[in-house]
């Protein structure tokens, strides 16, 4: 008989414990991962709310806000009729009128994104530019070209991996009636992706799908949309637009300063008259990243140069700075008006009849041009306005910049599958008629906003910045070192 010992007995109990406690580390984990960010890290303190914001931070919130009004702009106009102004057609729900529309204005925030992407990804290669760092600027757009594709392209290709497999357990199935009822879906039946019969079928047409996704050959109108999820059509435009700012930048940088504006406005003028608004939005966010450059507007204090002595002009007049502040918030608010243009039928809508006259009639999508040109006057009004500044600083804003982009990413999704269930739960309970619709999307949407940012929350932890890392590991790891 085989003997037990003090250490067999030891080893045995050792062995057990040790795999309770990496069950227990594995659960934990899981547990962590599934928590809110914002709540983990509150409780762990991880995190500081009192840390000062950096001198850019505000574009952050300004993409955070502008992800999550995308988001509601899909939530809402699948049930309503979001797209027409108040006022046109019978139409005067409170929440259609200028400026409070923009909470569900999802063309004039996909402007904002462009503004923004176009100003951050010139503010460096400007820095280096004008302190004639040319090396630095041959390093830097490097490294931009590289990591762009990467960037854009990966998290997307993740999400919709995410959407077949969703299709292949029947969570698509689950919703598809509803997705396609009118009686629930009054407005915009939005597309629902098709299950094919096998699982290899799905892979076949998922790897389709992602090869025509990554569109950069041609530039119609929503080519590189994916039926697996139609929201995501401006990734690829982001891709050719980067690219083509890349290549700006290069051939314009040893241009005396007037004379790259000069080709700069040049090159704006053609695009805008070839009907590419997309590229028009990039290039001014450039302009603007150059125009703050120029005007040392992200110099810390610290690092700002100091003397005993103020400048005669600020000892004796120091209200130009303010009254410029003053003018910029104010200037803004008229560029949200211009934003708040309607997409449908703007021309036969009141107060906006007028300046409908102004759009060329070579400009394919009219809605657009107001919607444009506001989102560039906002995007400088507020890089002047340390008062709009500080609303795009608050904590919670800075927090929906950082899960920005897993917001875009994951909204859709979200919506078809657990989104949809909720409402057909919410609207059993209520009714369909009357304002027993609106109460039961109200109750719905409750639940699905809260949804939606928590999917955003994990994805942005466990896909978003590992894509980041990744992207960098790469570059650190196969490119030849000086």
């Amino acid at each position: 008989m085989h003997r037990i010992t003090t250490q067999t007995l030891y080893s045995k109990s050792y062995s057990k414990a040790f795999r309770i406690s990496s069950w227990i580390s594995v659960i934990s984990r899981m547990t962590i991962l599934f928590i809110p960010s914002f709540i983990y890290n509150n409780f762990t303190r991880e995190w500081s709310p009192n840390s000062k914001p950096g001198p850019t931070a505000y574009l952050d919130g300004m993409r955070g806000l502008a992800s999550l009004f995308v988001f509601f702009c899909h939530l809402f106009y699948t049930s309503f009729k979001v797209a027409e102004g108040w006022g046109h057609d019978d139409h005067y729900e409170i929440w259609k009128l200028p400026f409070l529309r923009l909470l569900f204005a999802g063309p004039s925030m996909v402007c904002v994104f462009f503004v923004i992407s176009g100003y951050a990804l010139s503010l460096k290669p400007m820095k280096q530019i004008r302190s004639r760092s040319f090396e630095g600027l041959s390093n830097t757009m490097i490294s931009f070209i590289f990591r762009r594709g990467f960037r854009l392209f990966i998290p997307p290709m993740i999400s919709t991996f995410m959407v077949m497999v969703l299709l292949r357990l029947g969570a698509y199935e689950w919703t598809r009636s509803f997705a396609e009822n009118k009686t629930y879906m009054k407005n915009v039946l939005e597309w629902h992706p098709p299950r094919m019969d096998t699982t290899l079928g799905q892979l076949e047409n998922w790897g389709g799908e992602m090869y025509n996704f990554v569109h950069i050959w041609s530039w119609e109108k929503y080519g590189g949309s994916t039926g697996y999820d139609v929201h995501l059509w401006t990734i690829p435009v982001e891709y050719r637009c980067s690219m083509m700012l890349f290549l700006i930048i290069l051939g314009t940088a040893r241009l005396r300063t007037g004379i790259r504006f000069l080709c700069l406005g040049g090159i704006m003028l053609f695009v805008l008259r070839s009907d590419r608004w997309e590229m028009v939005l990039f290039l001014s966010g450039m302009i603007l990243a150059e125009l703050d450059v120029m005007r040392g507007a992200h110099i810390p204090p610290a690092m700002a140069p100091t003397t005993s002595v103020l400048p005669l002009d600020e000892i004796s007049n120091p209200r130009p700075k303010k009254a410029n502040s003053l003018l910029s918030f104010l200037l803004a608010i008229l560029a949200l008006y211009l934003m708040s243009c309607p997409d449908s039928e703007s021309g036969q809508t009141p107060g906006w009849k007028m300046l409908a006259l102004f759009v060329p009639e070579w400009f394919t999508e009219q809605y657009r041009f107001w919607q444009m040109i506001g989102s560039i006057l906002f995007v400088a009004c507020v890089a002047r306005s340390p008062r709009w500044q500080s609303v795009f600083n608050t904590d919670i804003v800075q927090y929906f910049g950082r899960i920005s982009y897993a917001i875009y990413l994951v909204h859709g999704p979200v919506l078809h599958t657990a989104g949809y269930a909720i409402e057909r739960w919410a609207w059993g309970i209520t009714g369909t008629d009357g304002w027993a619709y609106n109460t039961g999307f109200i109750v719905a949407a409750f639940f699905n906003i809260g949804l939606v940012i928590w999917a955003a929350d994990v994805f942005w932890r466990v896909v978003d910045a590992p894509t980041v890392r990744f992207a960098k590991w790469l570059e650190s790891n196969w490119f030849i070192s000086d």
